[in-house]
């Protein structure tokens, strides 16, 4: 199977709700986007386009190349269109192999046995054909199998990711609460943030949202802080290829950024946590940090962004302190943000209200399972709403 080379459909995943960024990413390299869903993106391309993509996508989770669709009512009818495909020109008789697998089907009351099908069958076909089964477990640092099997209809894929694409891998000390990656940039991104004015972060926690923004500024792709992806395990890998496409992008990068990206936190750790991060991710003389109450944030003068990701009393704070410290962010926001945009990510509506001011946008995310909101203020002179209003 000479899948290298040979175009099929692919379906790159995202959190959900970062589907808008994510193809905006994927067109802007080039490639042409066929459907765009809540949870990702279809396009058709070859598995070693799958390496360009997974070396550059922000906001993506797993590029999944399409191996075959079929029908398949139960378990016994998937084992054998599985056991169909030349599984022994994909993965090594000596190497490794995990599945995963998004169920719905009324003959599989747990995904662990729709897996392990799957892995019976690659196995069992190898076997068959070279003497020897590949090993096979969890990890997801080697060759990775995808299965979508809704209903009495499967596709089963090569993951040519592995290990998520949504953590981009210079995060080394996580802090309290961190935003996952993917989703600060997609954050960044839904602020239309030109890259070249200010971006000022505060209470900037591990400093996810400043060091994406940084990454954007100077074209620092994700690719640059990985060095194994599963489709380097699927046989047929031409090593060249990745190189290649690894050295193009650190040729890219934006050595002399024009912006003045500002993070602080009360926190003297989450802002040490912080700078070791963006040191991690290159971008540590970028950003200037400063250890302060988020009011005392210092702010460049003219136009630009100030993104808050306040606590939202899911998991951390309380909420009579966090009323009193989203009112202080409308205070902050209204007093010294003149000209600026103003956003707050969060998933407490009610807490949103204590800011106290009018919303120009509110841009739908979800953190994990929970339905969060990215609120954006245009900042102008008197904005600020009586303390008995609402917000919208």
């Amino acid at each position: 199977m000479e899948v290298f080379n040979t175009p099929s459909k692919i379906i790159i995943t995202c959190n959900r709700k970062l589907s808008p960024y994510l193809q905006a990413e994927v067109r802007e390299l080039g490639f042409d986007v066929k459907r765009c869903f809540a949870t990702g993106v279809e396009l058709a391309a070859t598995l070693n386009d799958c390496i360009r993509l997974n070396l550059n996508l922000h906001c993506a989770s797993q590029v999944l190349y399409s191996l075959a669709a079929f029908p398949a009512r139960n378990p016994h009818e998937l084992y054998e269109a599985l056991s169909a495909i030349a599984w022994e020109e994909l993965i090594a008789f000596d190497g490794y192999v995990s599945v995963t697998s998004n169920v719905n089907n009324p003959t599989i009351t747990t995904p662990l046995f729709a897996n392990l099908k799957v892995k019976d069958a690659i196995a069992d076909r190898i076997k068959a054909k070279k003497g020897l089964r590949p090993d096979s477990g969890p990890d997801q640092h080697k060759t990775v199998v995808h299965l979508y099997w809704q209903d009495n209809e499967a596709e089963i894929y090569l993951d040519t990711s592995g290990e998520t694409l949504a953590k981009h891998g210079y995060r080394k000390h996580p802090g309290k609460a961190p935003m996952l990656e993917a989703l600060a940039a997609g954050v960044v991104y839904a602020t239309a943030w030109d890259g070249q004015s200010p971006f000022v972060n505060p209470m900037c926690g591990s400093g996810t949202l400043a060091i994406e923004a940084a990454l954007i500024a100077t074209n620092r792709k994700p690719g640059l802080f990985r060095m194994n992806y599963a489709f380097m395990h699927i046989l047929g890998y031409d090593e060249q290829v990745f190189f290649a496409e690894r050295r193009r992008l650190k040729e890219q990068v934006n050595k002399k950024p024009t912006a003045t990206i500002v993070a602080s936190d009360l926190s003297r750790e989450a802002v040490e946590i912080a700078r070791a991060n963006a040191k991690t991710a290159g971008v540590d003389q970028l950003i200037d940090f400063h250890v302060c109450d988020f009011a005392d944030t210092p702010l460049p003068d003219g136009s630009g962004v100030v993104v808050f990701n306040p606590e939202y009393g899911e998991r951390m704070g309380t909420h009579t302190k966090l009323e009193a410290t989203y009112s202080r962010i409308g205070d902050f926001l209204k007093q010294r943000c003149h000209g600026k945009r103003g956003y707050v990510f969060t998933g407490n509506p009610d807490l949103a209200k204590k800011i106290g001011l009018h919303t120009s946008r509110r841009v739908e995310f979800y953190n994990g399972k929970l339905d969060c909101r990215l609120l954006e203020y245009e900042i102008y002179a008197g904005s600020r709403r009586p303390r008995n209003e609402n917000a919208n």
